[in-house]
């Protein structure tokens, strides 16, 4: 019988313990039933299969255990007759209603009077009210009074997933949880002991890719893997794989997806189109390609913004390298519009009938928005100028390349920046002329920092490379995230702060390591140092979960 059971039934959890990734909520509560500090009502939230009404019933099983009294502990092999008849829904003092069917005054009206009788076997009487959004204004409204003050042998729990659709009435006379999404390594670690239970052949890139759809949703994951197993039962394959579990579900490779995206960046129409195209003739699910597409782009603009990204989407490394190689030639804004695009194709997926054509109408318009980002203006000619570097041994200034790709646009209508440009280049008035003195490459950022120029300071710091620095004089190389004005940002605080004109060349050199990279260098080294003391050890052998992130010299 147990064996014919689904398996989203079969490993529903039967105690706390065997909640995954809700660890500190089910410590509150453990911790709260054992000094009998219970709340009236428990208000839990959280999206559909995260464990609000399995909380639930384990909420009613701790409260009415016959064996909390006992030394001998209630347990899944030998539970009490009451934990039994919970974990069955029947027993007759833990009531469970469906506030979407039943919604109305009458229904709470009734529910009001069961409670006024006291529990016939259990300790306590407890309500557990499903989806409880969906209950009307009137209903909510009767609910107040016995929510706040109910019985002492009363207990509510609401489940909801629509928790701002509650009254906030309602909300402060319960004491809330929020279920939270559980993490894609807690989903596979979990679904990876299922399969081994049931003896399912499953390889471990068909279970990452099981774990990312769920999006956080332990029963997503688990029907999603029970599907899985009977497909391999039916078909007597030896092992389940990854492209087995895309077929099934209609998923494409994300591999694809970032090699198409990686011709749509380089505008490349015929190979994009004719990689959307196998991916629609693989029978693609639309909305979970977009998804995939949105996800890919969130990991590129991390590594744009923020440098390095953390694997926590579980992706293999060959992929993790493909969207690094990617991003050196992005900017965050074409990121922003393409997310904005995707988001929108998303909504028009609800109203196009053919969602295959949508899709490729998606990658062409992604493509000519590709194209006709400016190419010919003064940010465009830098690059090109500076990819190509500096030819024979001589140096040649940056403000030499910038003045000759703006005689490109001079025949053009002036734009914001131009305007900027010029007002910049008159002479400043002698009289404001600093007389400060910037001796050394730290000086420059630490006097970048005092008067406030952010945006100056974190080019100086993360992405210019110093080559040599003397007084007047500046060689530096740099990466590709430097801004297109830094030469000109640079030049005119160097001449209001020292009353001096400065020379900015880009040398042939690498440079030094940047200030940032330095500094990350320092911490990690210190560490690492830190790591090797014996009280640090002691201390994180203490706790398990704990991470010695930064080294902080105590002033006092």
């Amino acid at each position: 019988m147990d064996r014919n059971k689904i398996l989203a039934l079969k490993y529903r959890p039967q105690e706390f313990g065997d909640l995954i990734g809700q660890e500190v909520m089910a410590r509150t509560i453990t911790n709260a039933i054992k000094i009998g500090k219970t709340p009236n009502a428990y208000l839990l939230t959280g999206i559909r299969g995260v464990g609000k009404t399995t909380t639930a019933r384990l909420i009613a099983k701790a409260l009415n255990c016959e064996k909390n009294t006992s030394k001998v502990k209630c347990s899944k092999e030998s539970p009490c007759s009451i934990c039994k008849e919970i974990s069955n829904s029947n027993n007759i003092d833990v009531l469970e209603m469906d506030a979407a069917s039943k919604t109305g005054i009458d229904d709470v009206r009734e529910l009001i009077e069961n409670s006024k009788y006291s529990p016939s076997v259990a300790k306590y009487k407890i309500f557990i009210i499903d989806e409880v959004h969906m209950l009307s204004k009137q209903a909510f409204n009767g609910l107040l009074k016995t929510l706040e003050e109910p019985p002492p042998s009363l207990k509510f729990v609401l489940a909801t997933t629509e928790v701002r659709k509650i009254p906030v009435t309602i909300i402060s006379r319960c004491q809330r949880f929020d279920l939270k999404r559980v993490s894609l390594k807690e989903i596979f670690d979990h679904l990876k002991k299922i399969a081994t239970s049931e003896k399912g052949k499953i390889s471990d890139e068909a279970i990452k890719i099981i774990s990312q759809v769920s999006e956080g949703s332990v029963r997503d994951a688990i029907s999603l893997l029970d599907r899985s197993l009977i497909f391999q039962g039916i078909n007597q394959k030896d092992q389940i794989e990854d492209s087995d579990v895309r077929e099934m579900l209609g998923l494409a490779d994300k591999g694809e997806i970032i090699s198409l995206l990686n011709e749509i960046f380089k505008a490349n129409k015929k190979n994009a189109f004719s990689k959307i195209t196998q991916l629609i003739n693989k029978g693609i699910d639309p909305k979970n390609f977009l998804n995939d597409i949105l996800d890919i782009l969130n990991l590129v603009s991390r590594q744009i913004s923020l440098g390095n990204i953390e694997n926590d989407k579980l992706l293999p490394e060959s992929q993790i390298k493909s969207i690094f190689e990617m991003s050196k030639n992005l900017e965050i804004e074409d990121i922003g519009l393409f997310w904005q695009f995707t988001l929108k194709t998303l909504d028009d997926l609800k109203i196009i009938g053919d969602e295959n054509i949508a899709l490729e109408m998606y990658v062409l318009q992604l493509i000519h928005l590709k194209e006709i980002k400016p190419s010919q203006d003064n940010t465009g000619n830098l690059n090109e100028n500076i990819n190509g570097r500096v030819d024979g041994p001589n140096e040649k200034s940056i403000n030499d390349l910038i003045d000759n790709s703006k005689t490109k646009i001079k025949s053009q209508l002036k734009n914001t920046d131009q305007v900027k440009t010029k007002s910049v280049s008159e002479p400043i008035n002698e009289s404001s002329y600093g007389k400060l003195k910037i001796n050394t490459y730290k000086d420059l950022v630490d006097l970048a920092n005092k008067e406030n120029e952010i945006e100056l300071k974190y080019d100086l710091e993360r992405n210019v490379n110093l080559v040599s620095f003397r007084n007047g004089k500046i060689d530096i190389s740099f990466n590709e995230k430097l801004n297109k004005n830094f030469t000109k940002n640079l030049t005119t605080k160097l001449m209001q702060w020292t009353g001096e004109r400065w020379i900015i060349s880009l040398s042939q050199n690498d440079g030094e390591k940047t200030l940032y990279q330095k500094k990350s260098e320092e911490k990690i080294d210190k560490i690492n140092k830190a790591l090797e003391m014996k009280e640090v050890k002691s201390l994180l052998n203490q706790f398990d979960d704990a991470k010695l992130v930064d080294i902080e010299k105590d002033e006092a």
